[in-house]
Parts: structure tokens; sequence; C-alpha cells
């Protein structure tokens, strides 16, 4: 199972969550941080995020990184866990490599962009200026800004207002748990639902007492239910 954080995420961010799941699972894991995030190398600061930096991560990142650690995907292909940016990225990735995708779990994915998930980053900009935000993320990347205004700035980019996989993820051929807090303050379950109208095989879980991050507000839930679902296949 390769893990894919979210779009201020790192290894280390993960804490001890991915270890718990595929302890449960009986499971290898794959934990690693994006470029520009985490200990990986920082974006330059001239560097902006294009419209298309997801699908970048998913066909060209990805593939990458598992032909360079010998993951043959053709022969094994691993599942794919990802978180808000994360899980874009994992739908992009089955969408385009079939045979390479044994079965996603994709939590508070986007699949379209929402007025309140715009106003959310708007907050979290504010808060990375005034508050301390910064500094919180500096204990998990080794340059915080490169993390941060490569996600914000794209996120907030007028042209990206008209960003969509809508239209894409209908070629996914895997199994999808999609999960979604009811509380989630960067997206609606329209995002999850949207998945399983275009995706059959889709099972849906829809948290209470939730926000943007299952695996941290509702860990012991998440697991079961990934063991559950997994268990079916």
């Amino acid at each position: 199972m390769v893990f894919l954080h979210e779009g201020l995420g790192s290894l280390s961010m993960w804490k001890d969550f991915p270890q718990q799941l595929v302890d449960a699972l009986g499971w290898r894991g794959l934990v690693y941080s994006r470029p520009g995030y985490g200990r990986s190398t920082p974006r330059d600061a001239e560097e902006a995020w294009q419209l298309d930096f997801m699908h970048r991560q998913a066909h060209e990142v990805l593939p990458a990184l598992l032909r360079a650690l010998g993951i043959v995907a053709d022969q094994t292909p691993p599942w794919l866990f990802g978180h808000s940016d994360g899980g874009s990225i994992a739908l992009l990735y089955a969408a385009r490599f079939h045979r390479q995708t044994a079965g996603l779990v994709v939590l508070a994915p986007h699949i379209l962009v929402e007025d309140m998930g715009l106003r959310s980053i708007e907050a979290t900009r504010q808060a990375y200026l005034d508050t301390d935000l910064r500094d919180k993320l500096a204990r998990h990347h080794d340059d915080p800004d490169s993390a941060f205004w490569g996600w914000n700035r794209i996120w907030l980019h007028p042209p990206f207002r008209e960003w969509s996989i809508e239209g894409e993820i209908g070629a996914i051929e895997c199994p999808v748990l999609a999960v979604q807090g009811l509380d989630d303050q960067y997206g609606t379950l329209e995002q999850i639902r949207g998945i399983a109208r275009r995706v059959p095989q889709t099972r849906l879980l829809e948290l209470a007492d939730c926000g943007h991050s299952p695996h941290r507000d509702q860990p012991e839930a998440l697991i079961a239910a990934v063991g559950s679902f997994a268990k079916l296949l």
C-alpha cells in the first residue's frame, strides 16, 4: 500500500497511522514525501505549480518512484491510500494505469473545486501569515514556505476554480473505498458521492464527528472499514 499525503502533508505528518493500518492488514507499506514537502527536495523559489500539478504527480512522479524502488507495478500492482490532494493523485493514477493499481482508499479527495473549500484555503493562508502555523509546519518540512506557498497559491489561482477530474475518473477499473468526514471544512460529500456515480465499484464511508482527516479523527473506524473492504475482494 502506497500512502499519498495531503496538500500540506509529509511522511512524518502521517505519524504512526500507516504502520497501524498495514499491521492490521498484514501488508507492506510505502510512505514518502512528494517533491517540495518534508525532507524531499524543496520547490525552487521561482517555481509556480501549474494547474496540472496533481496530474503530473500521478502520471510522472509516482510511476518514476515505483520504478526507482524496483516495484514492478504490472506484476505486483499496489494499493494506493491517498488523503486530500493525495486522494486526487491516487484517482488520477488509477484512471491512467489500470493494470498497475490493485485498489484505492481515498480520504477527502477532490474531484472538483468548491467555493467552501476555497474559503477554508483562504483562511489557512491568513493563519499562515498571522499565527504559529508556519512554526508547526516547520517541524515536518525542511522548507515550510516551499510546501505551503506551492499548495496555497495554485489552489487560490483564479483559473484553478475550473479544475475538475470528474471526466477522467470514470476510467477507473479497480475497487475504491471513498471516505469523507461529515464535518470536512475543505469539501462536501459531493466529492465522494461524485466518485460513486462515475465509478460503480465504489464503496462510500461517511463518518460523523470527523473533519478533513479521517485517519486522525476516526482512526479505529477507518482501519476497520479498510480491513473489511479489503477482505471482500
